[in-house]
This record gives C-alpha cells, structure tokens and sequence, in this order.
C-alpha cells in the first residue's frame, strides 16, 4: 500500500463540477425540508423503542467510524507511522454514510427542515451540509487534476459537519434524555 500524494500545483478548475454537485444536492435537501410539509410518521424504528433513539445511536455509530475514517486516512496519507489497510478506510466510510441514510430520511419525511429552536436549526442545517460536502468529496475522490489540499480540506469538512450533527443530536439526546435504547 502507498501513501497517496496529489499535486498542488494542480488547477481547482477540476473542483468545479464535484462543488456544484455538492452545493445542488446541499441546497436540494434544505429546500425539500423546507417546503415538504412534515408526516410527523417515524420510519425504520426495528428494534428500537422509538425514532430519536434510532437516530441517536446510528448517529453514535456514524460518528465513531468517522473517527476510524480520520486515523485512516491519517495512516493512508502517512502521517501515522503505521500503515493500516485502505479497505478499512473505504469500508468505514461506506458503513459510516449508509448508518446516516435512515436517519436523514427520518429527519426530512417526518421533520422537515426546522428553524424556531437554534441546536434544530444548526443541526438541520448541518445535515444538509453534510450531504452536500459529502457528495463533493465523492466525486473528487477519483478525479484527475485535483489539488493536494482537496480531500484532506472535504473530508476534515464532512467529518467536522457529522461531528457537529452528532454533538447537536446525540449528544444532546445523552445529556438531556438518557441513554434509552
């Protein structure tokens, strides 16, 4: 396995598409929760006792591998002095965004995008972000040309945005309900 260098030098033209992508998708989501008139009806609880508890322990789960995604990448850019495997990298991410998937779907069908309370709003907004900055770093991934900076800068920036939705969910689920299940 090699550490994965990218040139610097290199034009941020070859950003513009995976940028408006991201940003469309960012903006899409905000509209549609704004606009979708909210079911109220939680979806995909199996085994949970309700929809905010599913939320907050997938979130925990996607947080955490977001942890594993930072050592990782870390290790695959040679920063770590230990190499672990690219396929721990990958797979930690493709888990990580897979455990987001119901609980946006919940946020956005049964919620919507909510502005009256301020930890609803950062944390509404913050998903749509995450999506966004998600969907950039998806499409620069493979993309020839790009700058060095560009995936350590949309990936600090998607786990920072997950981490923020975790604090503004999870973590406020913790220390104001419990830990229900």
């Amino acid at each position: 396995m090699t550490a994965i260098h990218r040139h610097p030098a290199r034009s941020s033209v070859s950003l513009l598409v995976p940028l408006l992508a991201g940003a469309v998708i960012m903006v899409a989501l905000g509209v549609y929760g704004r606009a979708h008139t909210p079911t109220g009806f939680a979806v995909g609880v199996a085994g949970f006792s309700a929809a905010l508890p599913m939320k907050v322990w997938l979130t925990t789960a996607a947080a955490a591998l977001a942890v594993v995604q930072i050592v990782s990448a870390l290790s695959m850019w040679g920063r770590l002095g230990i190499r672990i495997p690219e396929g721990v990298h990958r797979w930690s991410g493709r888990l990580a965004f897979l455990l987001t998937i119901p609980v946006a779907f919940h946020c956005l069908y049964a919620l919507g995008l909510q502005y009256d309370v301020p930890r609803v709003m950062v944390h509404s907004l913050l998903g749509c972000f995450f999506y966004g900055v998600f969907t950039t770093k998806m499409l620069a991934l493979r993309k020839d040309g790009t700058p060095g900076w560009t995936l350590p800068v949309i990936g600090g920036l998607a786990f920072t945005a997950l981490v923020g939705l975790w604090l503004t969910s999870s973590f406020w689920f913790f220390t104001a309900v419990g830990f229900a299940v």
